[in-house]
């Protein structure tokens, strides 16, 4: 009878051990509202959030489950290094379980209950006991509570003052002037008797908060083997969506406006500093902000009323890596942080993104490797005047600008206008190929003559030459200040020199206006030469003249044109 009963009883042993599974418990709670707030925030973070109903009525938030009680140790250590859980989570049993309520819908128990098993030590652990309240701790009691913390616990509680913005200084768990002001500010903050020093209760406020912001955000390693590169970052917040050399691409998730890129190319210094410069001609990287370069490394900084970005890149042992992080102005709190997180954590390993990992099915003017090259909201033309590098165009192309470019490179001031003339002056030095030379007499009608312009704002690399006629020496209302042509301008060509076939300027084209009337196509008109240089005189710039009026060939004509005419952006 007893060797029978042994038998079955090691039987009946061996079957629950079939059904054993360890879990990595993070968080017990005494309401089940605050339990499902908790799980949905972990959930960002982790995919294998679970919620379990406990016996003493409490419930817990387990990750799991893991085969072995090893694995689910190695994940445990794992998560605890990152930051990712609580220094005093646990590896448990699933005999301890009841009911599942988080995934929600899910409310059975994880393995096939064993009410009769007798409890042990060894495989129940009981429901937490509530921490105290304030009321029941003293400072001086605190005091002697915080004296029982660990060195990494004193850090931890430093970092989530940090986190929150409350503390500066370095993470030493030394706890410091700075460190109890930084207590005291949290609690004027979160309405606690100011003291300076944390209560249990507010130590485990705080934590929790941190943690929970934490698990918002869903920070975690990315090891991204393919660019070479180890780097904590919001993964709850964004999602991967492509290679395009020299990028890896994480797209938003769930609407949250944030969006991250991987930098990775071989290179050297040139690289870097092409990157520098490329990096800046981006939609994701906005004008306004700071930018600093050193020899092996940048920081580019973009803010605008709805982006936000930093791109931080780095020159080491013939690889250039970094990163971008872009979000929503109303994030940058939080980002803050995320960036320093993202830095402190980046690191190179070998290997680069293969150049080959190029999507011919998005291959655009206006995009680089994916992502969005900015653009002027118009580009019209204009032109050299004088060797310093000084510009006339039309006043249409720089109204209502925040930026002006010219050629998109020099960034260029409006300094005067005056009867739809606008002269530029660029903010740093600049020596044109070419400049103006004015004509000091009115051209034959019927001549030829030519407009310089870009005439498709800037989809090609120069200026293009349109011919026409001068079709008479006064407006259509027998203005004396206008020139009418029969030519096919465009909209970009605005601005630009019109050129008789000696080369000099007789003119800046005007837009149209034609007042509501259709007039017969190919007719414009120009703003003659006696008008511009007029203008530029009374605005302390010397107009040159030409006094040569044999023609010159066509060849020539087009070099001396494109080499003063000028992409006038209005950004």
């Amino acid at each position: 009878m007893v060797r029978a009963c042994l038998a079955w009883c090691f039987i009946l042993v061996s079957a629950i051990g079939l059904h054993a599974q360890s879990w990595v418990q993070i968080e017990a709670h005494p309401g089940l509202r605050e339990a499902e707030d908790r799980a949905r925030a972990y959930g960002n973070a982790f995919n294998d959030v679970n919620g379990f109903r406990l016996r003493g009525g409490w419930y817990a938030l387990a990750l799991g489950p893991f085969a072995t009680a090893d694995q689910a140790r190695s994940r445990l250590l794992e998560l605890r290094r990152a930051g990712l859980i609580p220094r005093d989570a646990y590896v448990s049993e699933n005999t301890i379980y009841g009911d599942k309520f988080w995934p929600v819908g899910a409310n059975v128990a994880p393995t096939p209950a064993q009410p009769s098993a007798p409890e042990t030590a060894e495989t129940v652990t009981p429901a937490p006991e509530p921490e105290p309240q304030d009321l029941e701790e003293t400072p001086r009691q605190a005091r002697a509570s915080e004296a029982l913390l660990t060195r990494d616990e004193r850090r931890g509680l430093q970092t989530a003052l940090q986190w929150f913005g409350f503390y500066r200084s370095a993470i030493d768990g030394a706890f410091g002037r700075g460190t109890r002001a930084s207590m005291a500010r949290w609690q004027e903050a979160n309405g606690f008797d100011v003291t300076g020093i944390l209560t249990t209760t507010q130590r485990a406020t705080l934590l929790d908060n941190y943690r929970g912001a934490l698990a918002e955000l869903g920070l975690a390693e990315v090891d991204e083997d393919t660019a070479g590169i180890k780097i904590t970052m919001p993964a709850g917040l964004v999602n991967f969506e492509k290679y395009e050399y020299p990028f890896v691409h994480y797209e938003e998730k769930d609407g949250s406006g944030v969006r991250v890129l991987l930098i990775s190319q071989a290179g050297d210094e040139a690289t870097l500093g092409g990157l520098y410069e490329i990096m800046q001609t981006l939609e994701i990287v906005p004008l306004e902000g700071e930018r600093s370069k050193k020899r092996n490394s940048f920081v580019l900084t973009g803010q605008s009323d709805t982006l936000h970005s930093y791109t931080y890149a780095l020159l080491k042992g013939g690889y250039v890596k970094g990163f971008t992080l872009a979000y929503p102005p109303e994030r940058a709190d939080d980002m803050a942080r995320v960036i320093e997180i993202m830095q402190d954590s980046f690191e190179m390993t070998e290997g680069t993104l293969d150049p080959s990992f190029v999507n011919a099915d998005e291959q655009a003017v206006d995009l680089l490797a994916g992502l969005e090259l900015r653009r002027p909201k118009t580009s019209r033309s204009g032109f050299y005047v004088d060797g310093k590098g000084r510009v006339v165009t039309h006043i249409d192309a720089v109204q209502s600008c925040e930026r002006i470019t010219l050629d998109e490179t020099f960034e260029a001031e409006l300094t005067t206008t005056s009867d739809g003339m606008a002269l530029l002056t660029p903010k740093s030095a600049l020596v044109p190929l070419n400049y103006a030379r004015f004509a000091t007499r009115p051209g034959r009608l019927r001549s030829e003559v030519a407009v310089s312009g870009y005439s498709y704002e800037g989809a090609l690399d120069g200026p293009t030459l349109t011919y026409g006629q001068l079709a008479d020496l006064k407006g259509l209302n027998g203005e004396d200040s206008l020139h009418r042509l029969n030519l096919d301008a465009l909209p970009g060509d605005v601005g630009g020199p019109v050129l008789d076939r000696a080369g000099a300027v007789a003119g800046m084209l005007m837009p149209n206006a034609n007042n509501g009337r259709a007039l017969p196509q190919g007719t414009q008109f120009a703003l003659n030469s006696e008008a511009l240089a007029q203008f530029l005189s009374e605005n302390g710039v010397t107009a040159a003249a030409e006094d040569n009026t044999a023609p010159i060939a066509p060849e020539d004509l087009v070099v001396a044109a494109a080499d003063m005419t000028v992409l006038v952006g209005c950004w």
